[in-house]
């Protein structure tokens, strides 16, 4: 299972597993709690919505959805490929660093 603290915020990530394979997009939200992650154009799904002072004219619309965080895989800026990710502290300043399996460079 993928570690939660190895995808972040604004990270561009690849969609490997379900009805959205192959898709890109920059993650919006994590809940770690439950292993759920929101991610930008993707996981589209139809929504009532109930008529409100906001809201004046209801109906279906369609929402991003989460969807389980071990169905996606990071992609590395430097490679542009669907990535592993390790980490790596730095000697110099002890700094602990996410690091690309495929291409060994920092992601940041």
């Amino acid at each position: 299972m993928l570690s939660y603290k190895k995808i972040r915020k604004n990270d561009t990530i690849k969609v490997i597993a379900g009805k959205n394979i192959g898709k890109t997009g920059k993650v919006l939200q994590i809940n770690r709690d439950k292993g759920r992650i929101l991610v930008e154009g993707i996981n589209f799904v139809k929504k009532t919505m109930r008529k409100t002072q906001k809201n004046q004219v209801g109906g279906i619309k369609e929402i991003e959805a989460f969807f389980n965080i071990s169905n996606i895989m990071l992609i590395c800026p430097k490679c542009k490929k669907s990535v592993r990710v390790g980490f790596r502290i730095d000697e110099k300043d002890n700094k602990k660093y996410r690091v690309c399996k495929k291409c060994n460079g920092i992601i940041e």
